[in-house]
């Protein structure tokens, strides 16, 4: 897939820019807090529909506007196809594919397949579960884009649960046998609920994990010259002896009944996909805790060559690739495999405070966009 131009309206720190990529390699160079990535998080957004850094879309929309669009021509093996989201700031978005308003916005989901790199993925290894959770639902939702439902209904499912978990206290009955007959009732169908949910969303983040660890092997031993093994273990919050269907329900059932104490006098749901871990470990030693800087980026970096490779394997085209101003941030040998890995045949944008750190090789063959101030031009270096 190519992404064949894009066109930011009261976006971010944008007012009227319309960019045309006329290269796979387009390289976006400036100061900081110019709007480097602010238009990778434009691309960001038609892909998966979520910013990973912010949640409302008031933050998006530029100061003193009420709504902003993000318009954009891809072309795909089945043909070009023209996208829009508006993001307003008091109010509903809307998302148009081709000449068509989409109902749900599930149903643009899957139409641009996108890899982003950033600083900030370095809390996949550094940060708490909640970033790896987010990293592997965006991940899942690429290869399968009705996830997303299946994920939203189990966190629709999670805050009613809850809701009722929290009146169950508050009422002072914190003991199984106080539970009025009613509560019991309604907490018991909430149950059946978050396990059949919870089961889906458990069963697709462990297939998604089974299908990117050995790629992610292989790039961390080819990255590290085989001096390290990477390890990837997905530890759900209910134990998962294997896929069986049957099997989940009745152990993520039993784990509820055991914990159901607990839960009421907490007032909130102590079981399920919201609580799983996903564990890095390094040459049997947890990454986390004890991998250097270096090896944390070694390991973010395998993660994300490995997602680039997984999917363009299921939806049988290379995916984008956004690469937010992390070269910088790796070695020589680290930037060589990355640069190595892509060269022409994932389109990739690049943000960069300077030049230096390319090839004259490679910048020859890129795009060169210079950014002030929401405004692009063409850069010579």
């Amino acid at each position: 897939m190519y992404l064949k131009n894009l066109h930011l309206l009261q976006f971010r720190n944008y007012q009227d820019q319309w960019v045309e990529f006329g290269a796979p390699k387009t390289i976006l160079v400036g100061n900081n807090a110019q709007g480097k990535s602010n238009l990778l998080e434009a691309v960001e957004l038609l892909s998966t529909l979520k910013s990973h850094r912010v949640t409302r879309d008031r933050d998006l929309v530029k100061e003193g506007a009420e709504w902003g669009r993000i318009v954009a021509t891809l072309e795909r093996q089945t043909g070009e196809i023209d996208l829009s989201l508006t993001l307003r700031r008091n109010g509903r978005r809307t998302v148009t594919r081709g000449s068509e308003a989409l109902h749900r916005q599930i149903d643009f989901l899957g139409t641009i397949n996108t890899v982003q790199f950033s600083s900030l993925d370095l809390d996949l290894v550094r940060g708490g579960p909640e970033h790896r959770r987010s990293w592997l639902d965006t991940l899942v939702i690429q290869l399968e884009p009705f996830y997303a439902h299946i994920l939203q209904q189990y966190h629709q499912i999670l805050r009613q649960r809850n809701a009722l978990l929290k009146k169950i206290r508050e009422q002072g009955t914190v003991n199984d046998t106080s539970i009025s007959s009613v509560s019991r009732s309604e907490l018991a169908l909430w149950d059946a609920q978050l396990v059949t949910a919870g089961v889906r969303v458990m069963r697709r983040r462990s297939r998604a994990l089974q299908r990117l660890t050995p790629i992610s092997y292989y790039w961390h031993q080819a990255i590290s010259g085989s001096t390290e093994k990477l390890e990837i273990k997905y530890l759900p919050n209910v134990p998962m002896e294997n896929d069986d269907l049957e099997l989940l329900k009745q152990a993520f059932l039993e784990k509820i009944q055991q914990r159901t104490i607990p839960e009421q006098h907490q007032g909130t749901t102590l079981v399920g996909p919201h609580r799983d871990e996903v564990e890095f470990t390094i040459n049997q030693t947890p990454a986390k805790q004890y991998g250097s800087q270096g090896q944390q980026r070694t390991l973010v970096l395998s993660l994300k060559l490995a997602e680039l490779k997984l999917i363009e394997e299921v939806i049988g085209e290379p995916p984008l690739l956004l690469l937010d101003d992390v070269l910088a941030e790796l070695d020589l040998t680290r930037q060589h495999q990355l640069l190595e890995t892509i060269q022409a045949r994932f389109q990739t944008l690049i943000t960069t405070t300077h030049l230096s750190a390319f090839d004259p090789v490679w910048l020859n063959a890129s795009q060169i966009l210079y950014v002030e101030a929401g405004h692009l031009s063409v850069h010579a270096w």
